[in-house]
């Protein structure tokens, strides 16, 4: 037992057939969940995503679309036009996301107000 009272975290705490860290969409990519709901009503060209995503760079943009891709999350299709035109659309694995990223959000819609309260009185006894 450890001074807490509970048992002390084994090394192998997280078992290796929950490969959490291996699966970036969640969180360490800081674009890709507002991405993943541009493109949730059906395929963007690059411009149209610029639009609500107006903090993004260009160049930060393509390499997260670019870096999705890698993952199968999303599609990029380039049609032989003149002028030529590429869009980028969700995967069936990309949509996949959308219910779990609902459920974030409704939890963020429920506890918001708590958490914000949390982090002020955390500040208010000066740590």
């Amino acid at each position: 037992m450890t001074q807490t009272g509970v048992a002390p975290l084994p090394a192998d705490f997280f078992p290796a057939d929950c490969p959490v860290q291996s699966v970036p969409v969640l969180g360490s990519r800081k674009w890709a969940w507002k991405i993943i709901r541009c493109l949730e009503d059906g395929p963007r060209r690059f411009s149209e995503l610029r639009v609500p995503l107006s903090g993004i760079t260009a160049k930060v943009l393509a390499e997260s679309l670019r870096s999705m891709e890698q993952d199968g999350v999303v599609a990029r299709t380039e049609y032989a036009e003149n002028p030529p035109r590429v869009e980028y659309a969700l995967t069936s694995l990309g949509r996949t996301l959308l219910g779990p990223m609902d459920a974030v959000c409704e939890w963020s819609r429920e506890n918001l107000g708590a958490l914000l309260e949390a982090r002020l009185e955390y500040e208010r006894q000066g740590h």
